[in-house]
C-alpha cells in the first residue's frame, strides 16, 4: 500500500466511524420488542440518530391505515406497537391484529378476531381497548399473543394464522379458570400480556363481580398454570385484611388491568393492582383490603407472593395503580440499588427496593379524615412519600380556582365550590359532593413514566383535573314492576358512568335515545359482552337484564310487567349502601377545568435524589393561545419515550400534537399536528440503520377528529 493510500485510509476510518455513530449500525436493526420498550417498562431507546441537533428535520416516513380509512363507530387506538426483526405488530381500534414492514408501513398480513372460531362467543360489534401485543419465539415457532375481548389468541407471527394447537382452535377463553361460573364472568384485558420463558401472564379489565386475579398460561398450549388471588382465600396471606370472610368468593375487580413489568434475571413479576369493587362505597368491604391498590412482586414460575406494598388503604376514590412499575437501578449513598418506581393517580411516586419492597425514600402514614357516610369505615391513615414531591396538586382551594375565565364564570365556580367538601387528597366521599384532585384520570395515568437508565431521570406526564364525587342512597322501595327494578338496577350498576339522567358523565357517553340505536336483543347482548370501557354484566340474572333493558329502551309494555327477578343480590359483590352519581368533572361554564392552569404537565425527576429538574405544561387550547394566554396544559393519555439522542417524544395531549422535547431542559424542539389525537405511547426503532418514531393516532375519548392511522417519522434521506 502506497503512502497516499495509507493517508486516505487513516482519514476514512474515523470518518466512517462517525457516520456509523450518526446513523446507527448500517444494515442492522434495533427493535422495540416489548410493550414499553423492555420488560423493565422504562420506555427508553438507546438510538441516537435523531437527536437535539437534527430533530427539527423530522418528516413523515410512512402512514398505515389500520381500518382502510373506515373510522365509523371507532374508538381511540391506544396501542404501543412492538417491532421485531424489522416487522411492526399492532392493533386497530376494532382489535384487528396486523404486521407491517417497519421501514415502509406496507402490510404483510392482518388477522380479524371476529372471524375466528375461538371467538364465536364474542360478537364482531364489540369494540374493546387494546394497548399492545406480545411476541414469543422458539426456533421456527414464532407467535404473537394478544387479547381481544375475553379471548387470548396465539397467532403465527409469520403468516397471521391462528396456531391451532393453542387452547381451543387458537384461543383461550379467559372467563374460564377463575374458580367461578364462567357464564357470569366478564373479562377483557386492555394491556398486553407479559411473557417469561414459556409462560404468559394476564389479568385485565373485569366487571365488579369478576375476580381480577393474575394468571399464568403456557405459551405453547394455552393451559392455565397458576393463579394469584388478588383477594386472598382462607389461609392465604392478606385474608385477615377483610372483615367479610366471604369476600374471596364474591368480591370482584382488584385487577392488574395496566399490565406488568418483569425482573427476568430474578424471575420476579411486578404488577400494580386496582381497587376492589365497589369503587366509592366500602361499607360492604370493610378493612384494608389486600391486595387492592398494591404493588405486588410475584414468583413468576409459581405465582407465590414475595412482597407487597399498599399505596391506598381501603380505597374509596378509584385510585387504581394505573401503570406497571418501572424497574431501575438507582444510586443511593454511593451504592447501586435495584429498585422500582411506581407512579400513581394521586401524583405520588413510590421508589421501592425491587427485591424487598422497602421504600428507598421515607414514607409516612399520615392521619386522614374518617367521617364518611353511614356504614362506611375509612382507614385512619394513608401513605405519603416524602420524596419525590407530588407531581400534581392535591387540594382545590379558593386561591387556585380558575381565573382565566370571565368574572361571572369565576363567581359561578366559586359558588359551587363552596357547596362541596374539599379537604384535599383522601377527602371522604359525601352526599354533599367531595372534590377529587388530581382526579380519577390523573396525576399519572395508564401511559406511565419513562426513565433514562443512564441518568435515572424519570419523565411523567400528568393530569390536574378537578372532579366531584357525590353519593346517593339507593331507593329502598320494593321493586314490583320492571320499571322500578330497572331504575334501581340502573342506579346500582350504570349511574356511576352514565349519570343520574342517563346524560353521561366524565368521559362516558350519554345513553339518551339509545332505544333508537339498539333492538332489545342487541342491547341485552351488549349488557353481556360489554364494549370499550364498559364491562359485561354477566353477574346479573336474565330477569335483571330484562328490567334494565325495559327502563333504558323505554319499552312501556315491558316496564309495566311484574318484576320476577331477585330482590336481593345472590352473586357478586354486595350491593352498596350508597351509589355514585357518576364521573363528574368540575368545569367552568366554558368547559375548562375549575382549577387554575396547568391542567396537564410533563415532569422530570431525578430518582437518585428525588428532586425535580423541570416541569412544563403539556398541551394548549388554541382559542386561549390566540387571546395571549400562556400554555395551560391539557388532559393527556399515553406515555412518553426517552432516547439516548437527548430527546423525549410524546403525543398524549388532547390538542392532537406530537412533540419532541429536550430531555435536559424541557424545551420543546419540534412539534407537528397528527391526523387525530395520539392517545398512545410512541415506539422508537431502527431498520437498516434508519431510526423511526411511530405513534398510533386514533383520536380520543373526548370526541373530535378520528383516525385509524399509525404515523412513522424519520429524518430525510436513506
Amino acid at each position: 500500500m502506497n503512502a497516499i493510500n495509507k493517508k486516505l485510509l487513516i482519514f476514512l476510518i474515523p470518518a466512517c466511524a462517525l457516520l456509523v455513530a450518526a446513523w446507527g449500525k448500517i444494515g442492522t436493526n434495533t427493535d422495540w420488542q416489548v410493550y414499553g420498550g423492555s420488560v423493565a417498562n422504562i420506555k427508553y431507546s438507546a438510538l441516537t440518530q435523531v437527536n437535539t441537533a437534527n430533530v427539527r428535520r423530522l418528516q413523515v416516513a410512512w402512514v398505515y391505515h389500520a381500518e382502510n380509512n373506515d373510522t365509523k363507530r371507532m374508538g381511540p387506538i391506544e396501542c404501543n406497537p412492538i417491532i421485531v426483526n424489522g416487522v411492526l405488530y399492532g392493533t386497530s381500534a376494532r382489535l384487528k391484529l396486523f404486521a407491517l414492514d417497519a421501514a415502509t408501513g406496507q402490510e404483510k398480513w392482518s388477522f380479524d378476531p371476529a372471524d375466528s372460531i375461538a371467538n364465536k362467543t364474542w360478537h364482531r360489534r364489540t369494540v374493546n381497548m387494546n394497548r399492545g401485543v406480545a411476541y414469543w419465539a422458539n426456533g421456527a415457532d414464532k407467535r404473537i399473543i394478544y387479547t381481544a375481548g375475553p379471548i387470548a389468541y396465539a397467532v403465527d407471527a409469520n403468516t397471521g394464522k391462528l396456531v391451532s394447537t393453542f387452547g381451543k382452535d387458537g384461543g383461550v377463553d379467559l372467563k374460564n379458570g377463575l374458580d367461578r361460573d364462567p357464564a357470569r364472568m366478564s373479562i377483557s384485558p386492555t394491556s398486553p400480556v407479559m411473557i417469561y420463558n414459556n409462560l404468559f401472564f394476564v389479568s385485565g379489565e373485569v366487571s365488579d363481580a369478576t375476580p381480577g386475579g393474575i394468571r399464568a398460561f403456557d405459551v405453547r398450549t394455552g393451559e392455565q398454570k397458576w393463579m394469584f388471588h388478588t383477594v386472598p382465600y382462607p389461609g392465604e396471606k392478606g385474608y385477615e385484611t377483610w372483615q367479610d370472610t366471604s369476600a374471596y368468593r364474591r368480591m370482584g375487580s382488584a385487577n392488574a388491568w395496566s399490565g406488568f413489568s418483569l425482573d427476568k434475571k430474578r424471575g420476579i413479576l411486578y404488577a400494580g393492582i386496582g381497587s376492589p369493587s365497589n369503587d366509592f362505597y366500602g361499607g360492604a368491604r370493610i378493612g384494608a383490603g389486600l391486595y387492592g391498590n398494591c404493588i405486588v412482586a410475584l414468583n413468576a414460575n409459581k405465582g407465590k407472593i414475595i412482597w407487597h406494598f399498599q399505596t391506598v388503604h381501603h380505597d374509596l376514590w378509584d385510585m387504581d395503580l394505573s401503570s406497571p412499575p418501572a424497574l431501575i437501578t438507582i444510586t443511593r449513598n454511593g451504592k447501586k440499588i435495584d429498585a422500582l418506581a411506581q407512579g400513581t393517580k394521586e401524583a405520588f411516586i413510590f421508589v421501592l427496593d425491587r427485591v424487598t419492597g422497602k421504600p428507598l425514600f421515607p414514607v409516612l402514614e399520615k392521619p386522614v379524615h374518617t367521617d364518611g357516610v353511614d356504614g362506611e369505615q375509612l382507614w385512619p391513615t394513608q401513605p405519603f412519600p416524602l420524596m419525590p414531591k407530588p407531581y400534581a396538586r392535591q387540594k382545590l382551594t379558593l386561591d387556585n380556582l380558575n381565573r382565566v375565565v370571565s368574572d361571572s364564570s369565576y363567581q359561578d365556580i366559586k359558588r359551587r365550590f363552596l357547596s362541596y367538601r374539599s379537604d384535599g387528597i383522601f377527602t371522604p366521599p359525601t352526599e354533599r359532593g367531595s372534590i377529587v384532585l388530581p382526579g380519577y384520570d390523573g396525576g399519572g395515568e395508564w401511559g406511565g413514566p419513562a426513565v433514562d437508565p443512564k441518568t435515572n431521570i424519570l419523565y411523567v406526564n400528568a393530569n390536574e383535573m378537578t372532579w366531584v364525587l357525590t353519593l346517593v342512597k339507593p331507593n329502598a322501595a320494593r321493586w314490583r314492576t320492571n320499571l322500578q327494578a330497572g331504575m334501581g338496577l340502573y342506579n346500582q350498576n350504570c349511574m356511576v358512568c352514565h349519570g343520574t339522567e342517563r346524560q353521561g358523565s366524565g368521559d362516558f357517553p350519554s345513553i339518551v335515545g339509545v332505544d333508537k340505536k339498539y333492538t332489545e336483543a342487541q342491547f341485552l347482548e351488549l349488557l353481556s359482552t360489554g364494549r370499550r370501557m364498559m364491562p359485561g354484566f354477566n353477574h346479573l340474572s336474565p330477569d335483571e337484564k330484562n328490567a334494565i333493558a325495559a327502563f333504558i329502551l323505554n319499552n312501556k309494555t315491558e316496564q309495566d310487567k311484574k318484576y320476577v327477578g331477585p330482590i336481593t343480590q345472590t352473586t357478586g359483590p354486595a350491593r352498596p349502601g350508597f351509589n355514585s352519581t357518576g364521573y363528574n368533572k368540575f368545569l367552568t361554564r366554558e368547559g375548562y377545568p375549575a382549577i387554575n392552569p396547568p391542567w396537564g404537565t410533563l415532569n422530570a425527576i431525578d430518582l437518585n435524589t428525588g428532586k425535580y429538574l423541570w416541569k412544563i405544561p403539556l398541551g394548549e387550547f388554541e382559542e386561549l393561545k390566540k387571546k395571549g394566554v400562556p400554555p395551560t396544559g391539557r388532559e393527556n393519555y399515553g406515555g412518553p419515550v426517552v432516547t439516548a439522542g437527548g430527546l423525549l417524544f410524546i403525543g398524549a395531549s388532547a390538542d392532537g400534537k406530537f412533540r419532541a422535547i429536550d430531555k435536559k431542559t424541557g424545551k420543546i424542539l419540534w412539534e407537528t399536528d397528527l391526523p387525530a389525537t395520539g392517545n398512545a405511547t410512541p415506539a422508537v426503532y431502527s431498520v437498516n440503520g434508519r431510526e423511526y418514531i411511530v405513534i398510533a393516532c386514533g383520536g380520543s375519548k373526548w370526541g373530535g377528529k378520528t383516525s385509524d392511522a399509525y404515523v412513522a417519522f424519520a429524518l430525510p434521506g436513506k
